[in-house]
């Protein structure tokens, strides 16, 4: 496993870090394609867009390039939104993952928020079994982004 640090922040400065990292996991996937300026634009000042929506991420940097991120939005009265968490191909099934889902958990708790619940593509099956083994549990609702990949995704939530 690469070595990484502690997660920390987010700043704008991260951008090309994370369409990096993004676009690195969705082009694992035939089909998913990352469109940052047409479907993404958040990730060209991600501090500013957390910022804005009352949310916050984080980044996990490894040696020159990023290993790991995370984000969580407010969704409803008692619910945070796990956002973008993605880990790079060489830092999985090391613990990172359900790190950076902790923090999450441990951020919506600490605001008050009774559930966390997130959006999966039906195509993520890796991260699927990842979201149930932490206890996270598919709602049977469905959306579909209409987006350049065509994407359909699945509901997860879980109570903290």
């Amino acid at each position: 496993m690469s070595r990484h640090g502690p997660p920390r922040p987010v700043c704008d400065g991260d951008s090309a870090g994370l369409v990096a990292l993004i676009g690195g996991c969705w082009a694992e996937y035939p089909g998913v394609l990352l469109d940052v300026d047409g479907e993404e634009p958040w990730l060209r000042a991600p501090a500013s867009a957390y910022a804005r929506w009352g949310g916050r991420m984080w980044v996990v940097a490894g040696t020159g390039s990023l290993l790991g991120c995370v984000g969580v939005r407010p969704h409803g009265p008692d619910m945070m939104e796990l956002k973008s968490l993605y880990v790079h191909a060489t830092a999985r099934r090391h613990g990172l993952g359900a790190r950076l889902t902790r923090l999450v958990e441990d951020t919506a708790r600490s605001a008050g928020a009774h559930r966390v619940d997130l959006w999966s593509d039906s195509r993520f099956l890796d991260a699927h079994r990842f979201y149930s083994r932490l206890g996270y549990r598919r709602t049977g609702r469905t959306r579909e982004l209409r987006d350049l990949s065509d994407t359909t995704e699945y509901e997860f939530v879980r109570s903290v």
